[in-house]
């Protein structure tokens, strides 16, 4: 079998601790491990080849780095220029598969899956119905009426298959009360959003039901450009695609549908309220994580990723604290974080979109201080990581190190630096900065100008391809 996993999703419902530029798939929210991490690490046992990744331009060197760190070895890792859905990726993933019987598993990067015998099961069966011309989901079996999943009724069995079941039918999200009814009659399961099919079966109903999202797909695929370490669909041929999920385009429309049904102690991470639920509770109902002092609360979620958190005489709260934004609200008002978010993004604040500490291939810059005419960074480099030659027309920097040695290019000198020592670069200077050591460097930069934003770079040289 054949995993992609779908690396895309903001992940707006846990902000702040999870951003546009570094969503709840490439957080460690459950474990040590992230989410990322968590998903391909189920896919080590022998029936998998090795999986393929999706993912946006902005986060392929994350991906590629949380998969090394995780001694995990991608296929390969395919960018879209821009998100289109699931169905289009869907379509890129049967298209890059082996050929046409290969059995594709399709899965989001970001789900907790507590039961892995059982999930492992569940594919067994899933791949059983898929070699047979099924387009399969798994359908997850309820434990509450809960309104923020999509629900499948399922029918008679499928051929002689145990444990797969015809689609009667595919609904959407419901309210409390048409939620508790579907929990009284049975036989309706939660949308997992996980499916299989082989790569021939998909394209031909894709083609059947949407002729052009497969012609902007395979065109995407065949314009796309091959680099070391990704695949690059062609941006003008896949933006034709029609931004569907592979619900609506095709499992809602296509007579070949079958849902597997699994009871996988399963979660979707959707929301604060999730997170609490999956968590490990102290002697009140709290789950706590980082530094954070409980007194007089219980059956909270606290949870601290930088300052000192102290609860006193809470209930039922969220209270989720990071180095430039804090968050607290009821526990049964979780799914309203969205609305914290939809008001960020129109007021094009930046919280939203990052965090103070910001993650390149090269390491990592957290911000320090801004104001109109300066900005201070520390600047961490990983050992043998370099930063692009490149130069500013409307700043200037001053590097000093603070942890590490470093070798800097500045104009036509080039030269090292160590712990306490300092250069300058003027506006309009080629420079690069690069860590020529086994250890990391650890750099306070100052910049200073009339426009202090990361637009002002101007490449030359690119070990990242960002050129």
């Amino acid at each position: 079998m054949h995993p992609v996993i779908l690396c895309g999703g903001s992940g707006t419902r846990l902000w702040p601790m999870s951003r546009s530029l570094y969503p709840k798939q490439f957080l460690p929210l459950v474990t040590s491990a992230t989410l990322l991490q968590e998903t391909a690490a189920r896919l080590r046992d022998g029936r998998y080849a090795r999986p393929m990744f999706i993912c946006n331009e902005e986060h392929r060197f994350v991906v590629a780095e949380q998969s090394r760190q995780a001694g995990i070895t991608p296929a390969e890792i395919i960018l879209e220029p821009g998100g289109r859905n699931t169905a289009p990726a869907a379509a890129v993933a049967a298209l890059k598969s082996s050929g046409p019987d290969a059995v594709v598993l399709l899965l989001p990067s970001d789900h907790v899956i507590g039961d892995l015998r059982e999930f492992h099961a569940a594919v067994d069966r899933a791949a059983q119905a898929a070699r047979r011309g099924a387009l399969v989901t798994f359908g997850i079996t309820p434990t509450a009426p809960h309104t923020g999943y999509g629900y499948i009724l399922k029918g008679a069995g499928f051929e002689d298959v145990d444990g797969c079941f015809s689609v009667e039918r595919f609904v959407e999200k419901p309210d409390a009360g048409t939620a508790r009814t579907y929990l009284e009659a049975g036989g309706y399961l939660w949308n997992s959003g996980m499916f299989m099919f082989t790569a021939a079966v998909y394209l031909d109903e894709l083609e059947r039901l949407h002729p052009g999202m497969l012609a902007a797909c395979r065109r995407a695929v065949a314009e796309g450009r091959k680099q070391p370490d990704f695949f690059r669909l062609s941006q003008a041929a896949y933006v034709e695609a029609p931004s569907l999920s592979i619900d609506y385009a095709v499992m809602e429309r296509t007579d070949a549908a079958v849902v597997v049904p699994a009871d996988l102690d399963w979660s979707d991470v959707g929301s604060w309220a999730a997170l609490w639920d999956l968590g490990g509770k102290d002697g009140n109902g709290n789950v706590v994580s980082g530094d954070v002092i409980a007194r007089q609360s219980g059956n909270c979620y606290l949870r601290s990723g930088g300052p000192l958190v102290a609860a006193i005489g809470l209930e039922d709260t969220v209270v989720v604290a990071t180095a430039d934004a804090v968050l607290v609200l009821a526990k049964d008002k979780a799914e309203e974080v969205k609305s914290v978010t939809d008001f960020l993004v129109s007021e094009q604040r930046p919280e939203c979109a990052s965090h103070l500490t910001v993650y390149r291939p090269w390491g990592s810059f957290r911000t320090l201080k801004v104001s109109d005419r300066f900005l201070i960074k520390h600047i961490t480099l990983n050992p043998g990581a370099r930063l692009s030659l490149q130069r500013h027309r409307h700043r200037a920097e001053h590097w000093v190190v603070v942890g590490g040695r470093a070798k800097i290019t500045r104009g036509e000198e080039t030269f090292e630096l160590a712990e306490d020592q300092s250069t300058y670069i003027p506006i309009g200077i080629k420079h690069r900065l690069e860590n020529p050591s086994a250890d990391e460097l650890h750099i306070i930069e100052i910049q200073s100008g009339t426009t202090l934003s990361e637009n002002d770079i101007e490449r030359f040289e690119d070990v990242y391809g960002r050129i």
